[in-house]
């Protein structure tokens, strides 16, 4: 059976990692707390306790996926990378408030996270590598100009990834997700909001599927999903 490794279990890297463990595949996730590995073993999945931004752990995390999977075909990245250093908008606030904090927070995290995914992944020997991402990797928006630079970053980095890998049958592509998720997570924020204005996560993990099951003959790289209600820009 195919085998894939999620990095982040909680609301849409538990949603990816459950969607194909009842597909049939076998599974692990990455996580740090001990409640959110528990989800992942009582969903049937392979829990994996590690900081998926530190290349060591997420090393021993991957080499054991291998041992107790059996192989890693799929590898995908849907961590929560930001690490804000204190409470404030999201996204970072404006360039001329922020500090050197915030942008090693908003913006230096998220890209070393998606660095240490792509070169951990891909000497794991997976075949296929997936990094998840937001709106705000195609565009910047006011307020949240870290952010965004973080997500330009992560984008440029799986770009490269793809091509350099590319021609050795390795997979490696971008889902950018331009919404708000619908999750436990942004309650607060989606409550009384239509369904179609806000990203379903089931329709997310079919997507990372979908991926996943592309032949060297047809390769996605990048892939955005946009709900009907929100907004879409070219």
């Amino acid at each position: 059976m195919p085998s894939i490794v999620v990095l982040g279990a909680r609301n849409l890297g538990g949603a990816i990692l459950g969607h194909h463990l009842n597909n049939g595949w076998s599974g692990a996730s990455v996580a740090r707390s001990p409640e959110t590995l528990e989800t992942v073993r009582a969903a049937g999945g392979l829990p994996l306790q590690a900081d998926a931004s530190d290349p060591d752990e997420l090393r021993a995390a991957l080499e054991r996926a291998k041992a107790e999977l059996g192989r890693i075909d799929v590898i995908v990245n849907a961590v929560s990378a930001a690490r804000p250093t204190k409470a404030g908008p999201f996204g970072g606030g404006s360039l001329n408030e922020a500090t050197i904090e915030d942008f090693r927070g908003w913006t230096g995290a998220v890209a070393e996270q998606a660095f240490v995914f792509l070169s951990e992944g891909v000497r794991a020997g997976a075949g296929t590598l997936i990094q998840v991402t937001g709106g705000s990797a195609r565009r910047a928006m006011a307020g949240r100009g870290l952010w965004a630079a973080g997500a330009a970053a992560t984008r440029a980095l799986v770009h490269a990834a793809a091509q350099e890998l590319r021609a050795d049958g390795i997979h490696v592509a971008l889902l950018i997700v331009d919404a708000t998720i619908d999750s436990p997570k942004t309650a607060a924020m989606t409550a009384g909001k239509p369904d179609n204005e806000t990203a379903d996560q089931a329709e997310i993990a079919r997507a990372v599927e979908y991926l996943a099951g592309q032949s060297p003959r047809a390769y996605t790289h990048e892939l955005v999903v946009t709900p009907a209600g929100d907004r879409w820009l070219p």
